[in-house]
Parts: C-alpha cells; sequence; structure tokens
C-alpha cells in the first residue's frame, strides 16, 4: 500500500498490534518467551508488535495459543480482516471478475443518503451513459491485464446501480473537472451523448453537478478522484488498490476539501455553457 495512501490504515494496524502487545503483558510473557513458544525469531514479535508486519490469520491464532487466550482469536482475526478490508489491491477486488466488483459496492449505494463525488479524469459511474461506461471498463480490463471478459455483465451492473439517482430521498453532488469534458477513451459519438445525459441528470432537482473551469490562480489544485458517502465513509481509487477511510478526521479532511473544490466550481447556466462547448469541440 502506498505509504501515503491513509493513515487510517496504520492506525487500525496500531490498534490491532496493542490489543497483541496486550495479550502478551496478561500472560506475563515478554517477546522473546511468546517468539520461542511460537518458534518464531523474536524480530517477528517485535514488527508485529508494532504495527510494522501485519500477522497472518495464523500468526494471530499461535498467539493468542501461546498467551492462553485461544478464546480472543476469533475476534483478533475478525480486526484483521477489517484491517485488510481497508486497502485492497485491484487484482484482489477484481479476482472474480468487474460484475462482481460493481455488484458488491450496490448495498452502500442503497444505504447512503447524501452522495458528494469529486473526479479529475473521467465522470462518476452514476454520470455515466452505457457507452462511456463499456469504454471505461474495457480500459480498465486492459490495462490491468485481465483474462476473464465479463464487462458486458459489469456494465449492466452499473447501469442497474443509478436507480439510486431517482429512488429514495437522496442527494448528490458532483465536480468534475473542465478536462473531463473533452477526455473519453472512445469516440466522439460516444463522448457526445455522455455529454448530452449529464445535462440530463445535472437537471434533476436532487442532483448537482459542478464543473471546475481550466485557469490560472487556482486555490486548490486537482486531487485523487474520491466519492464520499454520508459522513460514514471515503472511497479513493488509486493507481494500485481501492482505499477505504472511515476515520472521521479523515472523512472531515475529504469533506473540507470537497468544499473547497466546490467554490471553484461553475453550475447552472455557466456550467451548461462549458459543457455545450465541449460537445460543439467535437465536431
Amino acid at each position: 500500500m502506498p505509504q501515503s495512501a491513509s493513515s487510517s490504515v496504520q492506525q487500525a494496524r496500531q490498534l490491532l498490534a496493542e490489543r497483541l502487545r496486550e495479550l502478551v503483558r496478561d500472560a506475563g510473557l515478554d517477546g522473546k518467551d511468546l517468539a520461542a513458544l511460537c518458534g518464531w525469531h523474536p524480530s517477528k514479535v517485535s514488527r508485529v508488535s508494532t504495527a510494522k508486519t501485519q500477522p497472518s490469520a495464523e500468526d494471530i491464532r499461535a498467539w493468542c495459543r501461546a498467551c492462553g487466550a485461544e478464546d480472543q482469536a476469533g475476534d483478533l482475526i475478525a480486526s484483521l480482516r477489517a484491517v485488510e478490508g481497508m486497502w485492497v489491491s485491484w487484482r484482489r477486488m477484481e479476482r472474480a471478475g468487474l460484475r462482481r466488483a460493481q455488484e458488491d459496492r450496490l448495498p452502500l449505494y442503497e444505504r447512503t443518503r447524501r452522495f458528494r463525488a469529486y473526479s479529475p479524469g473521467l465522470f462518476p459511474g452514476l454520470l455515466q451513459t452505457f457507452g462511456y461506461t463499456e469504454d471505461v471498463l474495457r480500459g480498465v480490463r486492459r490495462r490491468r491485464r485481465m483474462v476473464t471478459d465479463d464487462v458486458a455483465d459489469a456494465v449492466a451492473a452499473r447501469m442497474e446501480r443509478q436507480h439510486v439517482l431517482r429512488e429514495g430521498q437522496r442527494q448528490f453532488a458532483f465536480l468534475v473537472e473542465q478536462s473531463a469534458l473533452g477526455n473519453a477513451l472512445g469516440d466522439a459519438e460516444t463522448q457526445a451523448e455522455q455529454l448530452d445525459h449529464l445535462l440530463t441528470v445535472g437537471a434533476l432537482p436532487n442532483v448537482s453537478v459542478g464543473v471546475i473551469p481550466v485557469g490560472l490562480g487556482r486555490l486548490r489544485m486537482p486531487v485523487e478522484g474520491f466519492w464520499i458517502y454520508d459522513m460514514a465513509q471515503v472511497n479513493v481509487e488509486l493507481v494500485s488498490g481501492y482505499l477505504t477511510i472511515t476515520q472521521p478526521s479523515e472523512v472531515t479532511m475529504y469533506a473540507e476539501t470537497f468544499a473547497e473544490l466546490a467554490e471553484q466550481a461553475v453550475y447552472g447556466a455557466r456550467a451548461r455553457a462549458l459543457i455545450a462547448s465541449a460537445m460543439d469541440s467535437l465536431g
């Protein structure tokens, strides 16, 4: 995981390491004792105890046996799984194919009432047309050299997920960089259809679409794309994987960043004019 990805993951690892250290203290052992009982080099105990190395489930079982606390192994392994779930590589997340990865996010979308999304390069999934989504996901499959080709099913799953735009009492705020209006993985016809769809969705009463114009003197430069779900969770798509942030202080940082970017965006007639200009430039 990139060192700068999130302190949430590291904090969760630290909490798990602290619980493991407590077991050692409660058992009246020290690191060397534990290493001998587990058949490990003492340096491994030190690395796990300081959260420099993440233990495996089997490591936790051995640790608990050595400390006479086997009844706690289940809870600690559950904590380990939670830490692992905060950072997921694309290879692991998409090992069952792109369709499954799309479907797995649906429960999060259905329980969220306030969505905020910032995208510097492509349109967020909830705003995408069928053709645009197909181009995006085929690009993902090529880039990650995936053997399974379930793009058609994955596109259908993403289209189905868009029902949240029109159902329930949900509010959506989308921010896109002006450069995204002219960026496309497909052809001009697909991009024109996408831009027209952006105008249609942006007219919904529960949807706000802001475009951040290209220009000098910006107060906040583009950052990585991210989604904020209520104030409970942030998801960030990075080159190497998918990051889930739940630490309240970090969620607040992303909310503040979104607010700063939103202040630089244009809306309504001005946003529509930029979108129309992008459509005209397609010829």
